[in-house]
């Protein structure tokens, strides 16, 4: 005679949803929008140029009062934190271009440039 055996989920492990995921989205959308590090400029992540968001972002860190770390490493957290969460549904060419921001915001970092304003305000 087979003994039936317990097939309910392991404590530690818990089913992971469509209402899960939605929520995991919503909490990564939200510390995007509404980030205690830095306050992005709207759509700076949709910018195509890679040195365009190299210098919203030194440009955000540098007047931020509310950050934590040096302005670099706030920076390089938000640019890597969208990377991680945004990434598995980016294009390759678009992961490129952030990953050049990446290198152009050291580079920004690393000569003490001051961003210029952009000719649109």
């Amino acid at each position: 005679m087979a003994v039936a055996k317990n097939r309910s989920p392991r404590p530690h492990q818990k089913p992971q949803g469509a209402r899960t995921r939605a929520k995991l989205k919503e909490w990564s959308g939200k510390v995007t929008r509404e980030s205690d590090a830095l306050d992005l400029e709207n759509g700076v992540f949709k910018k195509r140029n890679a040195r365009d968001i190299a210098v919203s972002l030194k440009r955000s860190a540098d007047r931020s009062h509310r950050r934590k770390s040096a302005p670099l490493r706030s920076a390089m957290s938000m640019l890597t934190f969208y990377i991680n969460r945004a990434g598995k549904n980016l294009g390759d060419s678009r992961l490129r271009t952030l990953e050049k921001a990446k290198e152009e915001l050291r580079r920004l970092f690393r000569n003490g440039e001051k961003p210029r304003s952009s000719p649109r305000g």
